[in-house]
């Protein structure tokens, strides 16, 4: 009994034995496994935390730039849930145009459309009544039906050439230019062109439909007020060749009035007080005004258009600039050009250029692409007759056009984005 009872007490205490140590080895593990979790845990957290701040930060930036990637992810798609809450501020806002019109189409504003835009124009034209002609509305020239006008066009010098009249008009029609622009003079500097043969040009580029764009060439670079005030007056005699002709002719005053860089309020002020005589004489034909700086600084009409286009009772007042080796000289200054007449609603074109000048080389292939994109007239300088070392100028080497020059006529004429790839005939010709 002795012995059974000390084997019991025996066993007891080795169960104990091994039950204690057991205890201590897998308290032993646990608290090991509790310290190392813990610490995966706060690892993990931690390596979570970041995971979002770059995931909320990424959709930011890619919803940007492809909205579509975002479309597959959680947080895209409370973004795209959350779109008709804010669609009104979004489609209004140009940023948030495309991300509003991806994600609900079926909503999308009309006005934010491209071609809501356009269909939107029109609406805002005159009747032809109230001018019988051209009529500029915000950046755009509209013929006499209604329709948009691009100019694509060339500049003949008639004043010195004028018994070359029918041959060159002829000549220039036939590379399919829907615009000739026109030297004449007021008897300052050249002889006096009587309202006789501004009549027969006019007749001849309608009868060739063209539109005809008529300049005075005699104030060309000057400063004084004197020439263009000559100018008004020599267009107040010669009105009636103006005069019923609204549909066809462009009344350009002065040919590069205005050869300071600086002092442009002078400029302003010149064709502030130099349109309202035009139209209290009773010439209603859309008005082109050029640029200063010999026709060449852009800031002019950026920064005084507006005023000077006030200051037509008609509010048809377009600008011309001309891009030689300083206004066309490369891509950024030639979009400073055009594009800063459109963010101001003004209407211009490109009333001289050429591919080379005495003021350096001329992007014109540029010129003509951007004109092309944006939508903008050009005028070519010029059809023949060039001299004093620019007879690089020529865009034909005879008078009829039979050949062009390689380097200039042939661009302008046959190049890409040139005159008969480009070139509409106005639709009063129709």
């Amino acid at each position: 009994m002795k012995k059974r009872l000390a084997a019991l007490l025996l066993s007891a205490l080795m169960v104990f034995s091994v039950t204690a140590c057991n205890n201590g080895t897998t308290s032993s593990n646990l608290s090991s496994s509790e310290s190392s979790i813990v610490s995966d845990a706060e690892s993990g957290t931690d390596s979570k935390e970041e995971s979002k701040t770059e995931e909320s930060s990424t959709p930011e930036t890619s919803v940007t730039e492809s909205s579509k990637t975002e479309t597959s992810t959680p947080e895209s798609s409370e973004a795209e849930t959350s779109v008709p809450e804010t669609s009104e501020t979004e489609t209004s806002a140009p940023e948030s145009t495309t991300d509003a019109t991806t994600s609900k189409p079926e909503t999308e504003s009309p006005e934010t459309t491209t071609d809501s835009v356009k269909t939107e124009k029109p609406e805002e034209k005159p009747s032809v009544e109230a001018t019988g002609g051209f009529k500029v509305v915000g950046d755009t020239l509209y013929d006499a039906n209604g329709n948009e006008f691009v100019m694509r066009g060339i500049n003949h010098a008639h004043t010195w050439f004028r018994n070359n009249m029918d041959t060159a008009l002829e000549g220039i029609a036939a590379t399919g230019a829907n615009t000739v622009r026109i030297v004449l003079s007021d008897g300052d500097q050249w002889t006096r062109i009587p309202v006789s043969e501004v009549k027969q040009i006019i007749d001849k580029c309608k009868e060739l439909k063209m539109i005809a764009v008529v300049e005075v060439h005699d104030g060309t670079g000057k400063d004084d007020v004197s020439y263009l005030n000559n100018a008004v007056d020599y267009w107040i005699e010669v009105k009636d060749a103006l005069i019923g002709n609204e549909a066809y002719v462009i009344l350009n005053i002065a040919n590069e009035w205005y050869g300071s860089w600086d002092n442009l309020d002078k400029w302003a002020e010149g064709y502030k007080q130099a349109i309202p005589k035009l139209r209290a004489a009773g010439i209603k034909n859309t008005i082109m005004v050029d640029a200063a700086g010999w026709g060449q600084l852009s800031n002019s009409f950026i920064k005084y258009g507006q005023e000077v286009f006030a200051a037509d009772e008609q509010q048809n007042t377009m600008f011309s600039i001309h891009m030689y080796g300083t206004a066309g000289k490369n891509k950024s200054t030639i979009n400073k050009a055009i594009s800063g007449a459109i963010l101001l609603d003004l209407c211009l074109v490109v009333g001289e250029f050429g591919h080379n000048h005495s003021d350096g080389d001329v992007d014109e292939a540029t010129i003509l692409s951007m004109s092309v994109e944006k939508n903008k007239g050009y005028i070519g300088w010029s059809w023949k007759g060039n001299g004093g070392g620019v007879e690089y100028l020529d865009i034909a080497k005879d008078w009829a056009g039979t050949t062009l020059s390689s380097d200039w006529g042939e661009v302008l004429i046959n190049g890409k984005n040139g005159i008969r790839e480009t070139s509409k005939i106005c639709s009063v010709f129709e």
